[in-house]
């Protein structure tokens, strides 16, 4: 007998929401043997009952490999099934009634990727119109036998079997570990159902009670996180089966866009993007229908004629901004981009979503608690919270050796059930001048993310994936990044381990390049790592630098000109300024971008002891000017600083009475402050104490600033001194 052709699909007829249906028709057997299964697929639209259900039913269930090794006859002709799909069929059959179904593997032309594509963004009108969803679990099988029945008794609270009878909570594990509660295309598949059905082999259970099961058995700690770790994701997906006759099913706007309307995609990726999908672009496509935004507007919809970097480029611009800077590499996700750090994590509580302490760094974010939802990567104590450049909302990363990894894409603080509570942003104080690396990871890594949570040291070791090398770059890159990764530290303020990725960074430097080119590597605005140490106090790392020839310690950086002693004069590192002074190679009177020397900077900063090593300096200038016409000693008045007010002072050198560009002395900017000390010793200088503003800023006296100011005791000191 010859075997029957193979089915071949004839093109849907032109409609936006023509789909096909299966028609599982019975086995009329009177024997009672199964038959092969026969099937019939005819074309049906959805819009013909409109907003009610439509009498068939979707499956929900997974493929169980690319392997087709089944056959079932559709119009008497031949269709290949994977080995699970068989089994479902087999026990969806009924014996006399025929059956009709929504299933992916079959309605739809998989060798067709127009189709494929044009049929995927209606599937959550699909699922929502069914009549009920199927959800496929498999055959059963000894290590989960009785689970299913289990659930059903536990979701009984006045049975009392539930007490008397030993729950198999190993078997239950074992059930929901299937791959069915790993797969991402079965979150939108019930989120849209009205009603769902739990299938395992002949065994079925109603969708609610399932959930109610699970829920009492959390709650007894018969059926722990703890003990089962596979379970932590699932009440997200428990939760949306729940809800299924509750929320709204779908909402329509002008351009007849479907959608579930269940959060905003970035939140949805961030929760579920390590689900699994036998292609990668479906980790995308299966979350745009329960968006409540609506990424088709930025080109954004299911095309499975494009790849996948070119979908994940989208996908970023979309998340982070059109102007984020991004680049996507073909065998990982990767972002390169610049970033502003905001601050660290300092704790983390887990209940229902994550609450989260923030250890400021940036005053351009105010948020120091914050409520974030459920991620699939949990956040964690040391985590970064960064602003990528372009992007309206933070990025959540973590440091994993030469580069970070993405913990959340787009961090979005929760008020409530909604998505508010966001502050906004100053951006106007922000600065984008880190060079991030971020890998994004999108597979789910339980045992190894568990092992790195443990290992103290996994910051060092972990380094940029291999198959991600070749595309990064040479040895010199990776020298970058690490230098990239101590500016971060720095920011962070973990100087200590900032420090030994210099020393590293250094060190793979002169590998690569020789010790004769360090004073190439720079960072972000020319920031070279003498710079950075010395404005960090690192000692050593700065004996270390100053210790190679090919360093130059009068470097200045790029953006504010400012030199190594310049940034350790105003950062009030003693030890440091001493070492670079001992060089006998940098110019004391080096002035940056506004004027300022090192001197300018440990007077503002009030750093006495650096204010005297410089001043031992014979070549030093007092009294030189910077943009605004301001010298030193008019600095030091205006800060109140009595002592650095005494140093300078000493140095018979400064113009007592001299006038900045708007005729204000010394003596009127501390009487405006309300310094006594300084006053009194201004008036012992024989300072003039009627001399006058400029006429634009009203002429102001020093009493009349000090009496403006509320500063009596001033007052009087002026008065006695003869001021009128």
């Amino acid at each position: 007998m010859s075997q029957p052709e193979t089915y071949s699909y004839s093109p849907l007829s032109p409609g936006a929401k023509n789909i096909r249906l299966l028609r599982l028709l019975p086995y009329r057997n009177e024997s009672g043997e199964r038959t092969k299964l026969q099937c019939e697929l005819l074309e049906y639209s959805l819009q013909d009952l409109g907003k009610r259900t439509h009498l068939y039913e979707a499956l929900s269930y997974t493929w169980g490999g690319q392997e087709k090794p089944c056959s079932i006859t559709i119009n008497e002709k031949n269709l290949n099934v994977t080995t699970n799909l068989y089994a479902a069929l087999l026990h969806l059959r009924y014996h006399s009634l025929e059956r009709i179904l929504w299933i992916d593997a079959i309605c739809i032309n998989q060798t067709d990727p127009e189709e494929r594509g044009q049929q995927v963004q209606l599937m959550a009108m699909i699922y929502s119109k069914a009549h009920r969803v199927l959800v496929w679990l498999g055959e059963t099988a000894d290590d989960i036998e009785g689970a299913l029945e289990d659930i059903q008794r536990a979701a009984n609270e006045e049975s009392t079997e539930v007490s008397n009878k030993k729950i198999n909570e190993k078997a239950i594990s074992n059930l929901l570990q299937r791959q069915w509660f790993q797969r991402i295309w079965v979150l939108q598949e019930v989120a849209a159902a009205r009603h769902v059905v739990m299938m395992c082999g002949s065994t079925e259970i109603d969708g609610y009670a399932f959930c109610l099961g699970l829920k009492s058995l959390r709650k007894s700690q018969e059926l722990s996180d703890t003990a089962f770790p596979r379970l932590q994701s699932l009440p997200a997906l428990t939760n949306l089966i729940e809800r299924a006759g509750l929320r709204p099913k779908y909402t329509t706007n002008s351009s007849e866009r479907y959608s579930l309307e269940i959060r905003s995609l970035a939140e949805l990726v961030d929760m579920f993007h390590t689900r699994q999908a036998s292609d990668p672009r479906d980790k995308v496509y299966a979350l745009l229908g329960m968006s409540s935004d609506d990424p088709s507007k930025a080109g954004l919809q299911p095309n499975y004629e494009i790849s996948w970097e070119v979908l994940f480029q989208q996908l970023v611009k979309f998340i982070l901004g059109k102007d984020t800077l991004v680049e996507a590499f073909c065998r990982k996700p990767a972002i390169k981009s610049k970033g502003c750090i905001l601050g660290q994590v300092s704790s983390v509580e887990s209940d229902h979503g994550q609450s989260v302490n923030i250890a400021l760094i940036n005053a351009a974010w105010p948020l120091r608690k914050w409520s974030l939802q459920a991620s699939a990567k949990s956040v964690r104590k040391g985590d970064i919270v960064c602003l990528l450049k372009g992007a309206s909302k933070p990025t959540i990363i973590r440091l994993c050796g030469d580069y970070f990894a993405v913990v959340v894409i787009a961090a979005i603080a929760l008020n409530g059930r909604g998505s508010t509570g966001q502050p906004k942003l100053s951006k106007s104080t922000l600065h984008f001048s880190r060079d991030l690396l971020l890998v994004w990871d999108w597979e789910d890594h339980l045992e190894d993310t568990q092992e790195q949570g443990k290992n103290e040291n996994w910051t060092k070791i972990s380094q940029v994936p291999e198959d991600l090398k070749a595309e990064l770059g040479d040895h010199l890159d990776e020298v970058t990044r690490i230098w990239n990764v101590a500016l971060v530290l720095g920011d962070l303020k973990e100087y200590g381990k900032a420090e030994e990725r210099l020393r590293e960074a250094i060190k793979g430097y002169e590998i690569a390049n020789g010790e004769e080119h360090l004073h190439v590597l720079k960072g972000q605005y020319g920031v070279t790592p003498l710079s950075w140490v010395a404005r960090n106090g690192c000692n050593a790392a700065v004996k270390l630098l100053l210790a190679k020839n090919s360093i130059d310690p009068d470097l200045q950086d790029s953006q504010y000109c400012r030199t190594p002693l310049s940034w350790a004069a105003g950062g009030g590192h003693a030890a440091v300024v001493k070492l670079l002074l001992e060089t006998d190679k940098v110019e004391v009177d080096s002035k940056d971008n506004d004027g300022w020397t090192p001197l300018s900077w440990a007077v503002k900063g009030g750093h006495e002891a650096i204010i005297r090593l410089l001043l031992e300096r014979s070549k030093v200038e007092v009294n030189f000017k910077d943009n605004n016409n301001r010298i030193l000693f008019w600095w030091a008045a205006k800060g109140g600083d009595e002592a650095v007010v005494k140093l300078l002072l000493e140095t018979s050198k400064v113009e007592v009475d001299f006038k900045d560009n708007n005729g204000w002395t010394a003596l009127q900017q501390a009487a405006k402050g309300g310094h006594l000390a300084v006053v009194e010793r201004l008036l012992q200088e024989k300072a003039e104490v009627n001399a006058a503003g400029a006429a634009d800023y009203n002429g102001r006296t020093a009493l009349q600033a000090a009496a403006e100011g509320g500063h009596l005791a001033v007052v009087k000191c002026l008065r006695d001194a003869g001021a009128v």
